[in-house]
């Protein structure tokens, strides 16, 4: 099959979950001897045209003149370029600013679409934002030929909506088998002796609920605070919790043996994620037998079931951080491990979207 991925800033990953996805699946799809493309952002570090033998197409990015509407000029190039390669699939990693050219996306093609999670729930977004990514969600789901989940939640959520079938396929994470304590040094930190809390500093992400537990429970215990914080919301913050010395912003961290090492090694693992799929993060946390300690929602309990102590306000992250400790929780930590081998491994991943694509492929041609 001769397949293109869209919707992401490109390959090798330096920005988040899809782009890591992207990474993974497509040098897995041309391992497997089919010819893939991955579009990437003019400016993307990566500047070679083939990566693992996968091609890559560079196209032109103003997000960095103008911001996030950008990325609507970055997904209409890469559309446009699509037109005239004849792809047999084209793989649209989300929605919110490429299912308004949906019109322009070649008919010969099969349009397959993870639609993410549920954009428009966002309270970083005003009301005008939320009402264009329903639109652009309803743009999506009824545009493509067919439709990925990558949480139950999801599929249920546009089964009702849309009335639209959609295939559950979860997230990936590579189990983590090598720790390595020396690397604590590099963050002034000691084995089960600091906590953590990772995601985009995004209010949904709960950061404030977290910290708030924090400073209420007097625990001086380290807190490292990873992201990238250079946001209004990241300022904000910092600001706020600037005279708590326990509590440090170390920014955003791309080096993933770094990442592994420190859930790894962590004491309490926060994940205060409360829209969307399956988190990425949050299952790199179980792969790194970390004890998760979760915001407490139906996207985080249908990954983590039982085998975690839930959150919904900062009353209770104060009293997880005064009375759980992760050498008494072996058992959580073990189950979620072995759920990431059992269902959230990158090969029975890789291998479920590869058989998607075979049966979306033949049923094309049996409809043509």
């Amino acid at each position: 099959m001769k397949i293109a991925i869209l919707g992401t800033r490109g390959i090798p990953n330096y920005y988040g979950g899809f782009e890591q996805f992207a990474e993974f699946f497509s040098v897995f799809l041309a391992q497997n001897g089919h010819e893939v493309y991955c579009y990437n952002s003019h400016n993307h570090k990566f500047q070679e045209k083939n990566f693992k033998g996968v091609h890559i197409i560079h196209q032109h990015d103003p997000e960095y003149k103008y911001g996030t509407f950008g990325q609507f000029i970055y997904d209409y190039n890469c559309i446009l370029d699509s037109r005239k390669r004849d792809f047999d699939i084209i793989l649209q990693l989300g929605y919110t600013s490429n299912s308004v050219w949906f019109f322009l996306l070649p008919k010969k093609s099969i349009i397959i679409t993870n639609m993410d999670g549920i954009e428009w729930k966002r309270s970083k977004y005003n009301r005008l934002v939320q009402q264009f990514l329903r639109f652009a969600e309803r743009l999506a789901a009824n545009s493509s030929d067919y439709l990925i989940s990558d949480s139950i939640g999801i599929q249920t959520f546009l089964k009702k909506r849309y009335k639209k079938d959609s295939t559950y396929i979860a997230y990936g994470a590579h189990p983590f088998t090598n720790p390595d304590e020396e690397i604590l040094k590099t963050y002034q930190v000691e084995k089960e002796k600091f906590n953590m809390i990772m995601a985009r500093f995004e209010p949904e992400n709960n950061f404030e609920m977290v910290l708030d537990g924090v400073v209420k429970s007097g625990e001086t215990t380290p807190i490292l605070v990873i992201g990238n914080h250079a946001t209004k919301f990241g300022e904000y913050l910092k600001n706020k919790y600037k005279n708590h010395t326990n509590i440090r912003f170390l920014g955003a961290i791309y080096n993933l043996e770094h990442l592994n090492n420190l859930r790894y090694y962590s004491n309490l693992y926060f994940h205060g994620h409360s829209v969307g799929g399956t988190n990425p993060s949050l299952l790199e946390a179980m792969a790194s037998k970390a004890l998760v300690l979760a915001h407490n929602n139906d996207f985080n309990r249908g990954i983590l079931k039982e085998n975690t102590y839930y959150f919904s306000n900062a009353e209770e992250v104060k009293k997880l951080l005064l009375t759980i400790k992760k050498s008494d929780n072996l058992q959580f930590i073990q189950k979620n491990f072995e759920a990431i081998i059992t269902n959230f491994n990158w090969e029975k991943i890789n291998g479920e979207y590869l058989q998607l694509f075979e049966q979306c492929m033949a049923g094309f041609k049996n409809r043509k």
